[in-house]
């Protein structure tokens, strides 16, 4: 893997670029609490045959602090770094909050992208609640003004370590190694209240896809949906599918049997063989 410091016009983002050169670009985006490193068992089962581009999102990782964290603003960044790259059309995959940011990509340069996969999350004002009602808690916890980042501060591992365990249904499939590699991540300077600043901008990110769900707008690239079908480790079953079909005209997708939150580390083989069969569409 090529690991690579992108300076753009406000941003500088960490980008690891791998796979064969004369294959279609799979942008691959994660989510919190994590950062590319998420992709790892995806991307070998991906990389014989496409160009594998997986950024850290702006704020997180390696990648530096962007001055806004609607998703919108951040589609923005991840569009001048496909341009940067020559990525002429690409597939766009998102898991956890780099699916709104994926929606807005796509959204914002629809003839660019091959296809869309969205996974363990819904649109924000779009279909089921991104928040599930309050179910998961932690949405307005994070969106609470500093008291986050004060409570955790120094506590990373604790606090993010609840998140790895309940949210994960194979028991195993973020290993002790791994967690050291987020909290590595998460305990730099910054780094938490950046995490926390991409749910604090959901009431911008919900009426900007209302508007555009208003506005009569239609994704119409080829569209997966898919969620982990473990509801008790916080899958989102069918709710990706619900919430993709309200915004998009070809939508295929459902709920990955044996998985929670976590679909690219609990059933990597899986999702390689849907992600395959949806890149072929």
């Amino acid at each position: 893997m090529e690991h690579r410091s992108l300076e753009l016009s406000r941003v500088t983002l960490h980008v690891v670029v791998t796979g064969t050169n004369a294959g279609e670009p799979v942008v691959l985006l994660h989510g919190w609490p994590e950062t590319w490193h998420e992709w790892r068992k995806v991307i070998a089962l991906l990389a014989p045959n496409y160009r594998i581009v997986a950024p850290d999102l702006p704020g997180l990782g390696e990648s530096s602090r962007p001055t806004a964290y609607d998703k919108k603003s951040i589609a923005t960044h991840l569009r001048e770094m496909c341009e940067r790259l020559d990525l002429a059309r690409f597939h766009l995959v998102g898991h956890d909050w780099g699916g709104p940011v994926a929606f807005a990509l796509a959204c914002a340069v629809p003839d660019r992208v091959r296809t869309l996969a969205i996974l363990d999350v819904t649109i924000p004002g779009i279909g089921p609640d991104v928040s599930q009602g309050g179910r998961r808690w932690h949405h307005a916890f994070h969106m609470t003004p500093e008291l986050p980042e004060t409570l955790t501060q120094g506590r990373e591992r604790e606090y993010l370590g609840w998140f790895y365990r309940e949210f994960c249904w194979q028991r195993g499939a973020i290993t002790p190694a791994d967690v050291d590699e987020y909290v590595r991540c998460y305990s730099q300077p910054g780094a938490m209240q950046a995490g926390f600043e991409y749910y604090r901008a959901l009431p911008r990110d919900k009426a900007d896809n209302c508007a555009l769900l208003d506005s009569g707008f239609r994704l119409r690239m080829p569209v997966l949906a898919l969620g982990g079908a473990k509801t008790e480790a916080r899958g989102r079953a069918e709710e990706p599918l619900e919430s993709l079909r309200a915004s998009a005209s070809d939508v295929r997708g459902g709920a990955i049997a044996d998985c929670g939150h976590f679909i690219p580390e609990e059933q990597p083989a899986v999702l390689a063989e849907q992600l395959l069969e949806h890149f072929a569409r």
